[in-house]
């Protein structure tokens, strides 16, 4: 007799806590972090120079290989199923919407501020000693890459109450007009491309002068709607379908990504319609979401494995410390490589590839030792009984901590954007502070 997954799982886990969506997130953020290893085309010439190449584009699969690692809707969508369980639970404590948000707003500021922190003395630094400033431009674009999860999982964590409210009113009519409201998104801005470039003003690889910023609203829309199928995930919509309708929502899925990369002018590569998300985007969220339902039995299997707990729960303690830190440990092993002589094979190589699962391994090590100083952000802190904060200072403190990071990821990380960051993480946090637990720094207690 199979044994309740309940009963197996290790002490202080609580009853019925589904261990399969604890599975799913850390399998997201490891396949995001191999992902950026590929992104990473630094290798050496014969003659001991440096060589940059840019291997995703070089190698005609990767394109396709997206549609498959292309993993971060999933992660919306699991965080959807949380979020609804998560308030349903609030609600039942007598929990309001403002401390359901502030909570998670903490789990998300106080991981981010140390690398904020991190990276502001680096960008002084480097500045005070004359570093040369193509050099520093080309690290932080890749550092300042991976935080636009930040404003986008923050967006919709905060709206979840009164998302959940409308999924419970009109769940379909409220997916068709997210999803109607992201190509909507996508046609203005492919609009605005093609008026940009009658004028001349762009070059051959892009849509158009400031497309980016007429692709910003869809990081609500489209991450919205990954969370709300979240929703219908935890509903048990998905796994009320039987096995051959999950599979035909798949190729119906990839279908229509294919159809849109083919009619219209939305990238191959996943990757590429990540930032600002895209149609393309949305539609893989229920792809994923079917998967994940069909998968779920072997899934069950795997996770009863104390074996598989153990690092489901040690990567899972740390998740935001390693998704936050994990490029900024990919730049300072490859420096560090560079300036070793270490052999370092061509970006695209077969050598090359032989090398990320090495290079994987030390960025994992890297971020354990940065983990054991900032994993104890990760932990909630409750909030005292009788405390207050103002729903003006809960909204202030998200619009604070959501905006640094959208604006790093629309203009590229750079000094004044890191301070402005550090501050507005501060502010925020501390806006979100209740009254009575401001009489001791409770922001970065363990």
């Amino acid at each position: 007799m199979t044994q309740p997954l309940a009963q197996i799982t290790r002490p202080g886990v609580p009853a019925g806590r589904d261990l399969t969506l604890d599975l799913a997130r850390v399998a997201c953020v490891l396949v995001v972090v191999f992902v950026h290893l590929v992104l990473v085309g630094v290798g050496r010439n014969p003659d001991g120079s440096i060589l940059l190449a840019d291997p995703v584009n070089q190698t005609r699969w990767v394109a396709p290989a997206s549609w498959v690692a292309e993993i971060m809707p999933l992660f919306f969508v699991v965080g959807g199923f949380a979020a609804r369980t998560g308030w349903s639970s609030a609600q039942a404590r007598g929990e309001s919407a403002g401390r359901f948000v502030r909570t998670r707003l903490a789990r998300l500021a106080r991981p981010a501020l140390p690398l904020y922190c991190f990276l502001a003395a680096v960008l002084i630094t480097v500045k005070l000693l004359g570093v040369d400033p193509e050099l520093v431009s080309a690290v932080e674009v890749p550092v300042g890459s991976v935080l636009w999860f930040l404003g986008a999982y923050m967006l919709v964590q905060a709206l979840a109450p009164w998302m959940i409210l409308l999924h419970e009113r009109a769940p379909w009519r409220t997916l068709t007009v997210l999803l109607a409201a992201a190509l909507l998104v996508d046609v203005i801005r492919l609009v605005v491309g093609i008026w940009t470039l009658g004028l001349g003003k762009i070059d051959h690889d892009g849509y158009g002068l400031g497309d980016e910023l007429f692709g910003l609203p869809n990081i609500a829309f489209v991450w919205l709607f990954a969370q709300q199928l979240g929703f219908c995930l935890k509903d048990g919509w998905f796994s009320r379908l039987a096995s051959w309708q999950l599979a035909g929502l798949i190729v119906v899925g990839f279908s229509v990504i294919g159809a849109l990369v083919f009619f219209g002018s939305y990238s191959p590569s996943m990757l590429s319609n990540q930032w600002p998300p895209t149609t393309p985007i949305a539609v893989l969220a229920p792809i994923q979401a079917a998967a994940f339902t069909l998968l779920r039995r072997p899934l069950e299997a795997l996770v009863r494995r104390r074996g598989v707990q153990a690092v489901v729960f040690a990567a899972g303690s740390r998740l935001m410390t390693i998704y936050l830190w994990h490029v900024t440990a990919i730049v300072a092993l490859t420096g560090l490589q560079l300036l070793l002589p270490l052999p370092m094979p061509a970006p695209g190589s077969a050598a090359w590839w032989l090398t990320r699962p090495i290079l994987m391994v030390a960025v994992f090590a890297v971020v354990w030792l940065v983990s054991l100083g900032t994993m104890r952000l990760e932990r909630p802190i409750p909030e005292p009984d009788g405390s207050h904060v103002s729903a003006a200072a809960t909204v202030a403190a998200v619009v604070l901590f959501i905006l640094p990071s959208v604006a790093i990821s629309a203009y590229g990380l750079d000094l004044p954007l890191a301070l402005i960051a550090v501050g507005c993480t501060i502010i925020s946090l501390l806006l979100a502070t209740p009254r009575a637990a401001r009489s001791r720094p409770r922001m970065l207690a363990a």
